[in-house]
């Protein structure tokens, strides 16, 4: 009898003490897990927050290049600044011995312009800069025009006749936060955490501030630091669910209640930990939107390919799409994102499954082939960046093209960061020269900032003397794509969206109503004639929904990216008459 007692009662107190045991572990190996996955996630946002920030402080660097070239001199301040505004920038100065004299916007942006150095703000730690030769950020601080924002102030140094150096003022640029880093703290909340960025309060202070972070309480988070400039940032994430998976240890508790549930129950814990362990480590090293490598990913990979193989030849590719920030505009971010799949999916195909392939961010990718050399290499990466590549919108077809660097380990580099750099610099080349194409590093080139390479259709169409419209050239859909201010100011519209929204796109709508058919006709009729270049004069409905009495100069041309589009001039016709009556009555 006691043995029938003892032995169940030894078997389920041997069967507690084993249940808490495991469940004790359980938790400790749990919690670890947690923390090593949030801190794998806080160094890779970290550093991806501080690579957007870095992007928004290099336009002072881009200032700072022209200013010092040009012996501190800067002409068409306002046309620079524009070209070097982007959607997370308030806006672009520059202060002369510490003064701001410009700013872009101008508008609404008067308050700012203000002696640096005698303000009580901002004189402290302005002096510091200039002093210390070094970037200083400020901030957060409230915007008039848009929740918060920092600024970042990066010092120049000129020298005189004489050679000798001296202070001439800073280049600044106003950050919108958290516009500045939106994707990252994005992404990141979608992965089930809470976050905070802070910053020293100022160079000299051990103390941090708050920039930004989520409404949610941080409990023991990790962090991740990093420095911008001469100031230390940190980044801290913990999850939102706490470091304590609370369903798990009940479950594991219950399981092992049970004796009969004992293996099954160890299994499962074994499984869900692994699982979620994988989970997160796919998602740390994976690019969500085109499913291969991100950029983290990718150089932890690349490292170790080459780590292993010190003596093979690897060739390292960088690519982009050309004109990306067009596609965006006119079709929207979702068929851009659309482009982004299909160039991953074209370079999943087209390459050897050994080839390591990744996405840096934007639409800029990466390649590494493992035992080649660019001689080698150089037909089929000639070969891939003329596939014809392509993304549906509407279900209709559009095609897009690529521009592609490429160099060679160990001929040009001594490691990956190096290999990469060169790559970069042979793209940065082609871009120079056209884009649409494929080269391999050579002894001579630089790498630059291509975001601001070239001409933008809006650099050219704002500059054209006259009102301007490109509109697609399709009996059915007659879809605008753009208006340029003079266009907008002669018909009362306040911006391009106002215009798409009240004409819903459509360039049939800005013509009145009745003329419609006969305009229409009038149109189709020149070009089915082999008129490209047709005239027009109808009534053009404006915003307030009177009319102007226009002449159109329309030509149809084939674009690569678009089809058959047309470009139109407007002239106002009574404006016409009044300028050039004696010419119309002759």
């Amino acid at each position: 009898m006691k043995k029938k007692i003892l032995v169940p009662l030894s078997v389920f107190l041997l069967g507690i003490c084993l249940a808490g045991l495991l469940v004790w572990k359980t938790d400790i190996h749990e919690k670890e897990q947690r923390r090593t996955t949030a801190q794998l996630n806080a160094t890779t946002y970290g550093e991806r927050i501080k690579n957007e920030i870095t992007n928004g402080i290099e336009i002072t660097d881009a200032l700072k290049q022209i200013l010092i070239s040009e012996d501190g001199e800067i002409n068409h301040f306002d046309t620079i600044a524009e070209n070097l505004m982007s959607d997370s920038v308030e806006s672009v100065q520059i202060a002369p011995d510490g003064i701001v004299t410009d700013i872009y916007p101008a508008e609404g942006n008067e308050a700012g312009k203000i002696d640096l150095f005698h303000d009580k703000d901002r004189s402290k730690i302005s002096c510091y800069a200039r002093d210390n030769h070094t970037l200083i950020t400020q901030g957060p601080f409230e915007l008039k025009q848009s929740s918060y924002g920092f600024a970042v102030r990066n010092p120049i140094y000129l020298k005189n006749a004489n050679g000798q150096e001296y202070f001439w003022g800073f280049t600044i640029v106003i950050l919108r936060v958290p516009d500045i880093f939106s994707n990252s703290i994005e992404a990141l909340s979608n992965f089930g955490y809470e976050y905070r960025l802070s910053k020293k309060d100022a160079p000299w202070s051990d103390d941090y501030k708050v920039v930004y972070q989520s409404d949610g309480q941080m409990t023991a988070p990790v962090s991740y630091e990093f420095t911008i400039g001469g100031e230390k940032w940190r980044f801290e994430v913990t999850p939102k669910s706490g470091w304590r998976n609370d369903c798990l240890i009940a479950t594991v508790s219950g399981i092992f209640m049970a004796v009969t549930l004992l293996l099954s129950g160890l299994t499962r814990v074994w499984l869900v930990s692994k699982e979620n362990k994988n989970k997160f480590q796919i998602l740390a090293h994976t690019d969500s939107l085109t499913k291969i490598n991100n950029r983290y990913g990718f150089d932890e990979l690349a490292e170790k390919m080459m780590d292993k193989n010190p003596k093979m030849h690897f060739v390292a590719g960088l690519l982009d799409i050309d004109d990306f920030k067009f596609i965006n505009d006119i079709y929207g971010h979702v068929y851009g994102d659309k482009a982004l799949k299909s160039l991953a999916d074209s370079m999943k195909d087209f390459f050897p499954p050994d080839t390591l392939l990744g996405r840096n961010g934007g639409d800029e990718f990466c390649i590494l082939l493992r035992n080649c050399t660019c001689e080698e290499a150089e037909e089929q990466l000639q070969q891939f960046t003329k596939l014809p590549k392509t993304f549906s919108c509407k279900g209709k077809e559009y095609q897009f093209y690529i521009s592609l660097g490429y160099a060679e380990y160990p001929t040009f580099a001594s490691n990956r960061s190096q290999l990469l750099r060169c790559a970069d610099a042979a793209l940065y080349e082609i871009k120079l020269h056209g884009k649409n194409g494929c080269m391999a590093y050579r002894k001579g080139l630089q790498s630059g900032v291509r975001k601001q390479l070239g001409f933008a259709l809006k650099d050219i169409s704002e500059h054209l003397p006259g009102a301007f419209i490109i509109y697609r050239a399709d009996k059915e859909d007659d879809e605008l794509f753009y208006a340029n201010n003079e266009f907008l100011h002669m018909a009362g519209y306040k911006n391009v969206d106002e215009l798409f929204q009240i004409t819903k796109k459509s360039f049939r709508n800005l013509i009145r109503e009745d003329e419609r058919q006969q305009i229409e006709s009038s149109i189709w009729k020149q070009i089915d004639d082999g008129n490209e270049n047709a005239y027009i004069h109808f009534q053009l409905r404006k915003a307030d929904g009177s009319y102007l009495s226009v002449l159109d100069h329309g030509r149809i041309v084939e674009s690569r990216q678009y089809g058959r589009v047309f470009y139109v001039l407007f002239m106002d016709w009574e404006d016409m008459h009044i300028r050039y009556s004696d010419k119309f009555s002759g």
